[in-house]
Formats: structure tokens, sequence, C-alpha cells
């Protein structure tokens, strides 16, 4: 098993009682600063260690080095910014201040923070050189620009996680690392998705299973935008799909509390990042990873792993799959002879136009027990990001 990205896995939980105890107490006495719901999953994932190397909120010159070249200070590859950003307001309230406790929107105290640095940024420019556009059209510049103007960086220590939806799906990184042991797993494969399993999906991971002992199937829950798959079809799908159609002891699911940044190729180096921690040594990269609209090319999210230093977990890239009626099975261009007269593809956009219009996807391009669930479903669809 491959060791967490950085060496070591991040705990930033308390390890004891008394000491969860102690943190409340502190955490009563210190100015707060409240989450937005995004921010309570990176709090999450920090603390369980799902972003090692992180042990907080990005200061100044990691988030600079990230932007930049795609590096933490030191030098460790991370391609995408944990920030906690304020207002003016906050500043003017905690600038003095050398701790704060972090609260959700109901004023839940969830953890204490450190406040090493308080500072800004020129955010036309960062969004530029994260998403590689400032077209406020793209929902992920979009959501950036909306920052407050400061961020407050340094390490947390958690007092209690404030992400509990679809609690029963969750696996931490040093629980998944146990599983995937008792299981006898040496090659695992992670797959991140943000939509129903189609037929393509199914031909990746089973395509995957050939060279791995078992596959972590790893929905990314959170913020989506309009007409994206809301979390609970998600999920429910893969239950289908699995009881049906996979080997139990080679396919575990679990879920990663995240919203999307919708940051194309450097998203699917995030994601690949964060699989490495809960354990896996290999990332399915798909066509158009964590893309949107026209962005990005459908193979930059490949390209990028040569373009960046080594982190040691293997990308397994897939081009296109298609359904092959003369095969009668899923195909690729180096696996079937055939025109693309007799091939149907799998499209993510044509399944839910399908759904949106009350018409069943065929079994060419879903498993029918999955279609016949979200066909029934009378809003399977994100309405607002």
């Amino acid at each position: 098993m491959l060791p967490p990205h950085g060496g070591k896995l991040i705990n930033r939980e308390p390890r004891t009682t008394n000491t969860r105890e102690k943190l409340k107490r502190k955490a009563k006495e210190l100015k707060q600063v409240e989450l937005s719901t995004g921010q309570v999953k990176h709090l999450q994932n920090i603390a369980h260690g799902s972003y090692s190397p992180l042990k907080g909120f990005m200061g100044q010159n990691d988030l600079k080095k990230v932007i930049k070249d795609r590096t933490l200070e030191d030098g460790t590859v991370w391609t995408v910014p944990i920030v906690l950003d304020v207002t003016q307001e906050k500043v003017d309230e905690i600038e003095n201040e050398g701790e704060v406790t972090l609260v959700d929107d109901t004023g839940i105290q969830l953890a204490v923070m450190d406040v090493e640095e308080i500072y800004t940024i020129d955010k036309k420019e960062a969004v530029e050189g994260l998403f590689g556009t400032g077209d406020e059209e793209h929902p992920g510049v979009s959501n950036f620009l909306k920052l407050g103007e400061y961020f407050i960086g340094g390490p947390i220590k958690l007092i209690r996680g404030g992400f509990d939806d679809y609690y029963q799906y969750l696996l931490k990184p040093v629980e998944t690392r146990v599983l995937f042991k008792e299981k006898g797993w040496e090659k695992v494969v992670g797959f991140q998705t943000r939509n129903v399993p189609h037929r393509g999906h199914e031909h990746l991971q089973k395509s995957a299973l050939e060279v791995a002992d078992g596959i972590f199937i790893h929905p990314k829950i959170g913020q989506k935008k309009a007409g994206d798959w809301k979390d609970e079809v998600i999920l429910e799908s893969y239950d289908i799909l699995l009881d049906h159609y996979y080997l139990h002891d080679h396919a575990v699911m679990s879920i990663f509390p995240a919203d999307m940044f919708y940051m194309g190729p450097r998203e699917a180096v995030f994601d690949a990042i964060v699989r490495k921690n809960y354990g896996c040594t290999h990332f399915i990269v798909g066509r158009d990873h964590a893309g949107v609209g026209d962005y990005y090319g459908d193979f930059d999210a490949h390209n990028i792993f040569e373009q960046l230093a080594n982190i040691d977990i293997e990308p397994l890239t897939f081009d296109y799959a298609y359904w092959c009626k003369k095969c009668g099975q899923m195909v690729t261009d180096k696996t079937c002879p055939h025109s693309m007269e007799d091939r149907i593809a799998p499209s993510g956009s044509k399944i839910r136009g399908m759904i949106k219009d009350g018409q069943r996807p065929p079994n060419e391009i879903m498993r029918q027990e999955v279609a016949e669930f979200v066909t029934n479903q009378k809003s399977p669809f994100v309405v607002e990001g």
C-alpha cells in the first residue's frame, strides 16, 4: 500500500475525550468564524487526513505556489486551493487573535484554528492560474470570485465533524487502509464520480479490476451546479449497480464529502492525491475529468500527470468507450473494428436529456435496474448550484 501524500496520514482529531473537552472549553472563550458548507467539508477532510499533508487552511505562500506551480511551498505536488475566506468586518474583529473557533451556520463549534496569517490575493489573477480562464460563466471561477476579500491560514484542531449527510457511507482514510489490508488488496483502483453510473463507467471500472484486486468507488458528495445529479440519486444508483453486477469481495463504496471545483485537469490530480491518502494505488482518469462546458480538452486531465512530478499513485487513462451493436458489448477504438454507425455512446448529457423527457435509457447505455430507478425519480437533478 502506498504511503499517504507527504509521507504521513494527518490526524487533527482529539485523541482522547479529555482532550476534546478541553478544546470545547477553550472554544467557548474564542471569537468565532463561520464556515460555509463547503468549508465544513474541507475542515473534516483536513482533520481525517483526506487532504494529507495539509494540517489546516492554506497560508499565502502555499496558495501562491499552488496557483503558479501546482505545488505547496515545500514542493509537494498540490493543485487546488483549500482556503478559508473572511470579510473585512471579520478581519477587524479577529486580527489580533491568536486562535479562533470555527463554527457552522447554526453556531455549532467544529474546531479551533491557529491564526498564523491573514492575507489577501488578486482573485482575478488567481482564477486565471487555477482555472485557465477568467470567464465568470465558468462555475468554478464564479465561486472563487465570490469568496471574501481576505483569507485566514493556519492549522486546525477538530472538535467534531460538521458534515453528517449520508454518514452511513463515510469511511475515513485510516479506516479504508485497514479495510483494504483486511481484504488482502494490494492493488486498489480509485474511481471518482459525480454522476449516476452508465455502461461506460462500468466498463472503466471493470477494465481496471482486471489489473487490480479491488475497486474503491468514491462519489464526490457536495455542492454541484444546476443540472448535475443529486447526491442521493448517485448513491442509490450505485447501490443498485453494486448489488446486481459486482463481486462484493472486490468492490467498496464510500463518499468523498467535497464540493466540485470544476477545475478539469488540476482537479483530476487532486482527486488522485485524495484517493492515494485513502490507500489506492491506481486512479481512473476518464475523458474530461471534472470538466465543464468546453473549457478543457477531452484529454487534458490525462496529460497533466506527465507534466508534474511523480505523485506515486498511477493514473489509469481511458479513451472513449461505446456499445457496439455488432460486437454486442462495450468497446473502444482499440478493441472494435466497426464504424461509428454501429456504435452507441453512453453520453452523460444524452442520458440526462432522456431522463428529463421521461424516457428510460436503453440497456446498451445503462443497466435497466439503474435506468428504472432514475427514470422514476421526480426530481433527480440539482436545481440550483
